[in-house]
Parts: structure tokens; C-alpha cells; sequence
């Protein structure tokens, strides 16, 4: 059995906890085009739909939103929704 001691920690060395809503952190800035494919998607547009109202492929559509998942930290398609009400789109 082995013992370790540590010092205890002050409270300018305790972890502080990331910002608890959006309304903290400011949000990151999305392209117009990816703006626009957010807001398909939130309105219920599949992929495909989401192309056709754009007039581009399906793969570019993916791009977009790869882009905006990367951008906005999330990896589903329900956070995603989620985000685009909360920016107001």
C-alpha cells in the first residue's frame, strides 16, 4: 500500500467550468451558404431536399455542415437544430 500526499488546493487553482449557455460564449461566425443549409436542415430538409432548394449537390451540402459542426463543436444532427433556434435561424 502506498500513501501520496498532495497540497490542497487554493481557489485560484481549482478547474473552472466552461461557460453553461451560448449567451456567454459568442457563437462562431457561419458562411451565408452554410447559414442557409443550417436552416434547411432545422426546418426538417433532408440532405438532398436541402441541395435542391440550394441548387447544389448533396456532397456540398455535407461539406456545409461538416464545416458547421466543426465550427459550432456539436456531431448530431438534433444539436445542430438545436443551435439554429438558439441563433434565431
Amino acid at each position: 500500500m502506498s500513501l501520496t500526499l498532495t497540497a490542497p488546493q487554493t481557489r485560484s487553482q481549482t478547474p473552472t467550468a466552461a461557460p453553461a449557455t451560448s449567451a456567454e460564449a459568442p457563437a462562431p461566425s457561419l458562411a451565408p451558404r452554410e447559414e442557409e443549409a443550417l436552416r434547411h436542415i432545422a426546418a426538417g430538409c433532408t440532405y438532398l431536399q436541402t441541395a435542391r432548394n440550394m441548387g447544389l449537390s448533396k456532397h456540398t451540402v455535407d461539406a456545409y455542415l461538416r464545416r458547421i459542426r466543426a465550427k459550432l463543436g456539436i456531431s448530431s444532427t438534433a444539436e445542430m437544430t438545436r443551435m439554429a433556434i438558439a441563433m434565431g435561424l
